[in-house]
């Protein structure tokens, strides 16, 4: 473990490890108001300090919060020298600090954050965990369908802003286009989000209340989930349209035809157009994904003429016949470019 991992909290703050609660206290109210984003207004850095701060005091304010953390710079520091006994790590409180990877992944489910590792032994089904995590603090007017959001806004009076919370949360294309119920794990807390049809990758969805905790006020902020849509093998978005590639024949590209094509609803009927080009799309109106304001996107299909790997007998004479006669030559401008 790199000894880039770990933050001193108590470095942070300005005190030392035996700093009582109140001495944290006095500590983070006066470095808060120094770094308040309301104070520095445009100010990345005294943005960025604030949140160290207010991460540091969330941690060493808590008494359970502040033991693990202290067991854990213990776990951190012996790591880094080494293990004696053949790497054998110490006791600590019968709590196994070997499970985390760096600091994140421990200080992430200190603070029942989206992003720290699954209980050993935990399971998969419909159960999620998400795999990122950052600090916001924003005013909170954000709705369902909100394209963007402002990294950092804060209310008027300062010492009501939120700190508001974002995870991702993967989908698989059945689930974002009809909707679907998720559990989550929000450290020792279970919860249940309704996400309704129509998301895709991008979509911000606000579950209000399960932030985190302002540790200036105690209010909590609110969880925003961004949506990524997992691949599918034969659907994929396009802006608001659903995309597919369809393969058809040269004689059904050259004379036109009739043929199947999925839709999120089931087959329907499409009419090639005589001549169709590879690459050209079709549009099919009303057959796509579920668009925010209400109704349907349209479905593109893509046109790729796949020529036959296998040929009978028959098939090699009639295609010979037609190369015989053929007068259309699709490479006759070309002659006129050169360099």
């Amino acid at each position: 473990m790199a000894a880039t991992d770990f933050k001193d909290y108590y470095a942070i703050l300005g005190v030392s490890k035996t700093a009582s609660s109140e001495e944290i206290k006095q500590a983070f109210r006066k470095l808060a108001r120094k770094y308040h984003p309301d104070v520095n207004p445009n100010n990345k850095q005294a943005e960025a300090r604030f949140k160290e701060v207010s991460e540091a005091y969330e941690v060493v304010s808590d008494p359970d919060k502040r033991k693990k953390y202290d067991q854990f710079g213990q776990y951190w520091k012996q790591a880094g020298e080494g293990f004696p006994s053949g790497g054998t790590a110490p006791d600590m409180g019968n709590f196994d600090f070997s499970q985390y990877g760096n600091f994140d992944e421990f200080i992430n489910e200190l603070l029942g954050r989206f992003g720290g590792p699954p209980p050993r032994g935990a399971g998969t089904g419909r159960q999620s965990q998400a795999r990122s995590h950052s600090y916001r603090t924003s005013p909170g007017t954000s709705t369902h369908f909100s394209s963007s959001f402002n990294d950092f806004g804060f209310q008027d009076g300062g010492a009501g802003s939120t700190q508001d919370s974002e995870a991702a949360i993967a989908l698989t294309f059945a689930e974002a286009f009809n909707g679907v119920k998720k559990r989550f794990s929000l450290g020792n807390e279970t919860i249940d989000v309704n996400i309704p049809s129509g998301a895709k990758t991008g979509t911000r969805l606000r579950v209000r209340g399960k932030g985190q905790i302002n540790p200036m006020t105690q209010q909590r902020g609110d969880l925003y989930l961004k949506v990524e849509l997992q691949p599918h093998t034969f659907f994929q978005m396009e802006g608001d349209n659903l995309v597919c590639e369809v393969p058809i024949t040269p004689d059904e590209a050259t004379l036109g035809a009739s043929i199947d094509v999925p839709t999120p609803d089931g087959s329907v009927n499409v009419k090639l157009p005589a001549g169709v080009r590879s690459g050209q799309s079709l549009r099919l109106r009303g057959k796509g994904w579920p668009l925010a304001k209400g109704g349907r996107g349209d479905q593109l299909v893509k046109v790729a003429i796949v020529p036959p790997k296998d040929l009978s007998q028959q098939e090699r004479e009639y295609y010979e016949k037609i190369r015989a006669i053929r007068t259309y030559n699709p490479r006759s401008h070309l002659n006129q470019f050169r360099l």
